[in-house]
């Protein structure tokens, strides 16, 4: 009888911990009430982040913060003791800390269930998917504290939504719930709040036993081409789609889809 090998579970931090069930990964934010994100969580996201990048058993991602709350933003008691050079020594390690989510080569999907306001809509905004609860909210408030999106809200928001909509949600600090998310493409899919994820797990469980490389060159590919112009972003995708030709998973590809037809290749991640 074969063993059925039980979960990983690795914890960064007080608020962070990264659990590995059959090649998904949920980094799971846990700081209660409100899962507010502090400097030491931001770190410990960080940390995650590049854990899951690094593990070659993880094959997809998915970022929540539980049944309640996604993330209702940053610490702002702790803000609103930081000076103005205390600042410019931190936003840097701010917006790198949630940047490591978005920098995982692997498909990445988060699952928001409640809140997902200022810097928890940002984390939100570095998945390459999000599944939203039918009782999520979204939004980027900064406005009304007197400051703006500091760890990328004003540039990942605006590319996924336009201009205009970006700016009516920056300019407003109003909160959009997820029927108005997803029909502005802030979100992907929505479900009922019990759902969202055992959803996210069953889309990030279909990319394992993938090729992972060519996911992670797609990845790659879009992310840079899109901050690029078209020439550049055709150059990143030529230089992407070549060098797969060098890899095990490509021959196997290939082979198994001249053999046997589509759909059928046994992929090994390198």
């Amino acid at each position: 009888m074969l063993a059925i090998a039980e979960p990983i579970v690795r914890t960064f931090g007080d608020a962070v911990r990264l659990e590995i069930d059959g090649g998904v990964a949920t980094l799971r934010i846990d700081r209660p009430k409100m899962n507010a994100l502090d400097v030491a969580t931001q770190e410990a996201i960080r940390a995650a982040a590049q854990d899951a990048a690094q593990d070659t058993e993880v094959a997809a991602v998915v970022v929540w913060g539980g049944e309640r709350v996604f993330a209702a933003g940053a610490d702002v008691k702790e803000m609103a003791d930081m000076s103005h050079r205390q600042m410019v020594a931190r936003s840097a390690d701010l917006q790198s800390s949630l940047g490591a989510v978005a920098a995982i080569p692997k498909p990445v999907v988060a699952a928001v269930n409640g809140y997902a306001l200022g810097g928890g809509c940002e984390l939100a905004l570095c998945a390459d998917v999000r599944f939203a609860a039918d009782n999520a909210r979204l939004g980027q408030p900064e406005i009304l504290l007197g400051i703006i999106p500091g760890a990328g809200g004003s540039q990942r928001l605006t590319r996924l939504v336009g201009i205009p909509r970006a700016k009516d949600l920056i300019f407003t600090g109003r909160h959009v719930g997820a029927e108005e998310a997803l029909r502005i493409g802030l979100v992907d899919r929505v479900f009922p709040a019990a759902e969202v994820y055992p959803a996210a797990v069953a889309w990030a469980r279909g990319f394992v036993g993938g090729p992972a490389l060519a996911l992670a060159a797609a990845k790659a590919s879009i992310d840079f081409g899109i901050e690029s112009p078209l020439a550049t972003g055709l150059e990143i995708e030529r230089q992407q789609f070549a060098s797969l030709f060098a890899t095990e998973d490509r021959q196997r590809g290939m082979s198994s889809f001249v053999e046997n037809g589509p759909g059928k290749a046994t992929f090994v991640g390198a």
